[in-house]
């Protein structure tokens, strides 16, 4: 079994999956593979750090989160090499076939990735909307072998079939609450781990995220303050969906982007997950109406 998170930012697969990650881990053990792809250079976000440091201390952070976490890390680059700046790309050729690459150099069984706003009154972040309309958009192309060989040349006269995803949007704090996702996965038994990773992400919790006040967020002294922090967090998200509960979780909608599961499969292969806090029936229903 592998696993791809596609996300804008440093620290962004923390916050949305990386309990439902280890949740999965300790299911499958040696029989699952998870990797993480940033799409951005992390340079833009700080008030009173260079864009250069920024973006160096950002990426140190994150490779100490994935020693923590162990899960593999990749920064996307564009066919010349480039590094995607933030705030400042949309779902151009040259993203698609970026992602294109990366996504059948890895062929995941699942992709996890950010959500496309159906509110139009809802916050958006430009980087999170960028990512999810790229990997919508790339999604059909993933089995298509010729779609990006003038930027990634090969062989176009040998082809094999190559595993399209399930593909899965994450909860997206920016859009605030909404109607109740597909799936509750349950991340409790991971939280410490969840802490760990985050708390290597000094920059953002401790410098960026409280200066800009965007999260109600006081910038904590220590681990043991983070974790109430983030308990806090976690619990605002259930909320937002409706939810009155102190169980710890994370939330997902499942896109027909990618390959279309089966109810029968999401049952199998998700770890954790909590029916009364779930909408299972909607998922269902989707998932019949679609096979």
């Amino acid at each position: 079994m592998k696993l791809l998170c596609v996300h804008a930012h440093y620290d962004d697969y923390e916050f949305v999956a990386g309990g439902t990650f280890e949740m999965w881990r300790r299911k499958l053990g040696a029989e699952l593979r998870t990797k993480v792809v940033v799409c951005t250079d992390g340079c833009g976000g700080h008030q009173f750090r260079t864009r250069a440091e920024t973006g160096r201390l950002r990426l140190e952070e994150q490779l100490a989160s994935a020693r923590v976490g162990g899960y593999e890390f990749e920064l996307l680059r564009l066919p010349s090499g480039e590094i995607l700046r933030e705030a400042g790309f949309g779902a151009t050729t040259e993203v698609l076939a970026a992602l294109w690459k990366t996504i059948r150099d890895f062929e995941p069984d699942y992709l996890f990735c950010p959500p496309i706003p159906r509110d139009p009154l809802v916050g958006v972040h430009v980087d999170h909307i960028a990512v999810a309309e790229a990997v919508r958009k790339v999604a059909y192309l993933i089995n298509v072998p010729h779609a990006f060989t003038p930027e990634y040349p090969a062989d176009e006269t040998q082809s094999t079939p190559c595993k399209v995803p399930v593909i899965i949007n994450v909860h997206d704090g920016y859009m605030g609450g909404g109607e109740r996702s597909d799936l509750a996965v349950e991340v409790g038994p991971a939280f410490e781990l969840i802490c760990a990773m985050s708390w290597c992400h000094q920059s953002q919790i401790r410098e960026w995220l409280p200066w800009v006040g965007r999260h109600d967020l006081a910038a904590p002294a220590n681990l043991a303050e983070w974790a109430v922090a983030l308990r806090r967090r976690l619990e605002k998200n259930a909320r937002g969906q409706g939810l009155k509960t102190n169980r710890l979780l994370e939330f997902f909608n499942v896109t027909a982007w990618g390959t279309v599961p089966t109810w029968e499969q999401i049952e199998r292969d998700f770890p954790n997950l909590v029916p009364e806090m779930s909408n299972f029936e909607r998922l269902r229903e989707r998932l019949d109406r679609l096979a």
